[in-house]
C-alpha cells in the first residue's frame, strides 16, 4: 500500500511549479537570443498602482508584519499540530504568497503561506497585513 501525499504539499508543489514556469517564460527571450546578443528591454508598466496599494500587490506578492511579541512559529501545514519548521521574530516584515483556512488560533482560522527563504505556513492571527489582503490559495 503506497502512502498518499498530504494535500498541503500538493498546493505548495503547484505554487512552486507555477513560479518556476513563470521565471522560465520571462527568461526565454534572453535565452533565445543566443550568446553575444543583449536580451530585450523589459516592458514598462502600463498603469500605476491604485491608491492604497503598494508595489508588492502589483507583483502578486503581499506583505505582512509579525505582531506576536514571542515571534511567529512557521509550520509545514496550516494547523497548530503540524511540525514547526522555523520562527520569525516580532515586528519582522514577511512576504505572503496566499491565504487559506486552517486551525482556529484565538478566533482566527486564516493561515498565510510565507515565502521568506522557505515555503511555510504562519497563523494570520499573528500577522498584520501591509496593503491589500492576500489572495486565496
Amino acid at each position: 500500500m503506497s502512502a498518499q501525499p498530504r494535500p498541503g504539499f500538493r498546493r505548495i508543489a503547484l505554487c512552486v511549479a507555477a513560479g518556476t514556469l513563470a521565471a522560465l517564460s520571462t527568461a526565454a527571450p534572453a535565452l533565445a537570443a543566443g550568446p553575444g546578443v543583449p536580451p530585450p528591454a523589459p516592458k514598462a508598466e502600463a498603469t500605476a498602482p491604485a491608491a492604497g496599494q503598494g508595489a508588492a500587490a502589483d507583483q502578486g506578492d503581499y506583505l505582512g508584519r509579525v505582531t506576536s511579541r514571542a515571534g511567529l512559529l512557521l509550520r509545514d501545514r496550516p494547523t497548530r499540530s503540524s511540525r514547526i519548521i522555523g520562527q520569525v521574530p516580532y515586528n519582522t516584515v514577511v512576504h505572503i504568497f496566499c491565504k487559506t483556512t486552517g486551525d482556529n488560533v484565538d478566533g482566527n482560522n486564516r493561515w498565510y503561506l510565507l515565502t521568506d527563504g522557505t515555503w511555510a505556513w504562519g497563523s494570520a492571527r499573528y500577522i498584520a497585513n501591509i496593503g491589500t489582503a492576500p489572495r486565496w490559495c
